[in-house]
C-alpha cells in the first residue's frame, strides 16, 4: 500500500501530509513509521488516491452482508419468542437506525485518516492496549464466521442433496454428523478463504455485484411462493402472543438490544471499510442507504415468504433454504444454491474476516500481515464450534447477541468520546505508530480507557441472566443487584463508558503523555 521508509531515516516527528479540501489527511511522501511493533504495509493509512470507494460501494456493501440466512431469520427468532410479524419488523427496523449513530460515528475517522479499527483504537487506549478492544472484536467475528460457515455448509448440502435425488443425510456420520455435510461445510469454509485472501479490491468488486443477485434471489424467492399459495397465507392474520401491553416490553427491550448487538461489531470496525471511502459523504450516504432501509426491508421479505409457505405447506417455513429445498426444479435448485453460496460468502467474508484480520494483524504487526489473519480467522472459527450458539432463540438472542453487545457497546463508546468529544476528530496520524508519539500514555496503556472498559463492561454483562436451563448464567444473574441491567446491555456498556472515559480524559490534556519508547 505505502512504501517503507529505509532504515536510515532520522528520528523525530513525522508531519502529516497536506489535507485535501475535503479534510483527507495522509502521511507525507515518504514519512512512513518503521517500527516493526506497530507497523505494517496493511496497518498504514491507506494514501488519498486509492480512496476510491463511493456511495454504491458502501450501499452495496450492505445490502450484500444484510441479505443472508441469519439476518432472514431474525424475524422467525422474534415471532417464536411470541411477537407478530408487525412486532418483529418494527423491533428490526429501530435496532438498526440506533446502531447506525455510532456506524457513522467511528465511521468517519476512515475516509478522514485511512486508518483501520485497530489503529483507531490506539489513540484511545494506547498503541499497546488497542489490542484490548481489537482482540475483544476479533473473538467475535471469528465466532461469527463459523456459525455464518456452518450455515452456509448446511445450506449447500441441504440443496445439493435434493439435487441428486436425496440420501445424502444416511452417509456414514462422523463426529455425529454425516460426512457430506462435513465436505459441504469445508469446501465452503476454503472458498471464503480464498477469495478474502486476494485482498480488499477483490472483496470491493466481489460485493458490487453480489448485492443485485441477492437481492434478485429473495425477490425470486418471494414470487414462486407467492404463485404457489396464490396469494399471501395466513401468517399476517396471527395476533401477537404478547400484545402491546406489560408482557410485550421485558421482550422487547432485550430483543432489540439484542437486533443491535446482531451489527455492533461492524459499528465497531467500520473503518476497516471507510478508510478506503472516497470521502465522508460516499460512507455517510452509502451506509445510511445500505443498513436500515436493506435490514427492515430483508425482514419483511422474510415474514412474506414464510407467510406464503404456511398457505402451501400448511405450516410456516421460516428457513429458506428448506423452503427453497421443498422445489422439484433442478433450475430452481441450482439458483437457490447459487443464491445462498454468494449471500452467505458477502456477508461473512466482509463482516467477519476483514476485521479479525486486521486486529491480528495490530497484535504482531512484524509476523502477522492481512492475508495470514485472515487465515487465523478461518481456523480458529472453526476450532471454537460456535454453531451450537444458534440453538435456541433464547440462547442465540439473549445470551450471545447480549453479552456481545454489552462489550461491544462499551468500546464503541469510548472510541466515540476520544474521536468526537476529547480530541474533536483531530489525530496525530504518525503518532499511531510510534512509541514516543502522544498515543503511548503508561508503557504503550491508557490508563482512562481501561478503567472505562471495565467499569461499563461489568455494568453491562455483570447482570447476565438465564431462566432455569436455557442458558449458561445463574436466574439471578452474575451479579444479582445489575440484573436490571441486562436487558439493556449495549446501551448501559456505551453510555456508561463514554461518560467515564470522557470525564476522566477532561481532567488531563488530550493526547499528552511521556516520550518515550520501552
Amino acid at each position: 500500500m505505502t512504501a517503507t521508509v529505509p532504515p536510515g531515516r532520522p528520528a523525530g516527528p513525522i508531519p502529516p501530509g497536506p489535507a485535501t479540501p475535503d479534510d483527507r489527511v495522509e502521511l507525507a511522501p515518504g514519512a512512513a513509521p518503521v517500527d516493526p511493533r506497530f507497523v505494517n504495509d496493511d496497518l498504514l493509512p491507506v494514501p488519498v488516491a486509492q480512496r476510491r470507494w463511493t456511495t454504491y460501494n458502501f450501499a452495496a456493501l450492505w445490502v450484500g452482508m444484510a441479505h443472508n440466512i441469519p439476518s432472514w431469520l431474525l424475524a422467525s427468532g422474534l415471532v417464536a419468542l411470541g411477537m407478530d410479524w408487525k412486532q418483529a419488523v418494527l423491533t428490526i427496523a429501530l435496532a438498526n437506525v440506533v446502531v447506525l449513530l455510532p456506524m457513522l460515528l467511528t465511521g468517519h475517522a476512515g475516509p478522514k485518516y485511512g486508518i483501520p479499527f485497530p489503529v483507531l483504537a490506539r489513540a484511545s487506549f494506547g498503541l499497546r492496549g488497542a489490542n484490548l478492544p481489537a482482540l475483544v472484536r476479533a473473538a467475535v467475528a471469528c465466532a461469527w464466521f463459523g456459525i455464518q460457515t456452518w450455515i452456509g455448509g448446511q445450506g449447500i448440502f441441504v440443496l445439493l442433496d435434493k439435487a441428486f435425488g436425496g440420501g445424502w443425510a444416511d452417509a456414514s456420520r462422523i463426529g455425529g454428523q454425516p460426512w457430506t455435510l462435513w465436505l459441504c461445510f469445508v469446501l465452503f469454509w476454503a472458498l471464503e478463504l480464498a477469495i478474502i485472501y486476494r485482498g480488499m479490491e477483490a472483496l470491493r468488486r466481489f460485493e458490487n455485484w453480489a448485492a443485485p443477485f441477492v437481492i434478485v434471489g429473495a425477490l425470486v424467492l418471494l414470487g414462486w411462493v407467492a404463485y404457489q399459495a396464490g396469494g399471501l397465507g395466513p401468517l399476517l392474520d396471527q395476533p401477537s402472543e404478547l400484545g402491546w401491553g406489560a408482557d410485550f416490553w421485558p421482550v422487547f427491550f432485550p430483543a432489540l438490544m439484542g437486533m443491535i448487538a446482531f451489527w455492533a461489531t461492524l459499528s465497531l470496525n467500520i473503518p476497516d471499510f471507510t478508510r478506503f471511502g472516497a470521502g465522508q459523504r460516499s460512507q455517510v450516504l452509502g451506509q445510511s442507504l445500505g443498513l436500515p432501509t436493506t435490514m427492515t426491508l430483508f425482514a419483511l421479505l422474510s415474514v412474506l415468504v414464510t407467510s406464503g409457505s404456511q398457505a402451501v405447506y400448511g405450516a410456516p417455513v421460516w428457513d429458506p433454504v428448506a423452503l427453497a429445498a421443498k422445489t422439484d426444479n433442478v433450475f430452481g435448485l441450482l439458483f437457490a444454491l447459487v443464491t445462498v453460496l454468494v449471500a452467505t460468502l458477502s456477508v461473512n467474508i466482509a463482516a467477519n474476516v476483514v476485521s479479525p484480520a486486521y486486529d491480528l494483524a495490530n497484535l504482531a504487526p512484524k509476523h502477522i500481515d492481512f492475508r495470514r489473519g485472515a487465515l487465523i480467522t478461518g481456523v480458529v472459527g472453526v476450532v471454537i464450534m460456535p454453531w451450537k450458539l444458534t440453538a435456541t432463540p433464547e440462547l442465540y438472542i439473549f445470551t450471545w447477541l447480549g453479552l456481545v453487545g454489552g462489550l461491544l457497546g462499551t468500546v464503541a463508546g469510548i472510541l466515540i468520546a476520544d474521536y468526537w468529544l476529547v480530541r474533536r476528530t483531530v489525530l496525530d496520524l504518525a503518532g499511531l505508530y510510534r512509541a514516543d508519539g502522544p498515543y503511548w500514555y503508561r508503557g504503550g496503556w491508557n490508563p482512562a480507557a481501561v478503567l472505562a472498559f471495565t467499569v461499563g463492561g461489568v455494568l453491562a454483562v455483570g447482570g447476565s441472566h438465564s431462566a432455569p436451563g436455557a442458558g449458561p448464567f445463574p436466574e439471578d444473574g452474575l451479579i444479582p443487584f445489575l440484573k436490571p441491567l441486562a436487558d439493556y446491555g449495549w446501551a448501559v456498556g456505551l453510555a456508561a463508558s463514554l461518560l467515564l472515559y470522557t470525564a476522566l480524559m477532561r481532567r488531563r490534556p488530550a493526547g499528552r503523555s511521556p516520550a518515550r519508547s520501552s
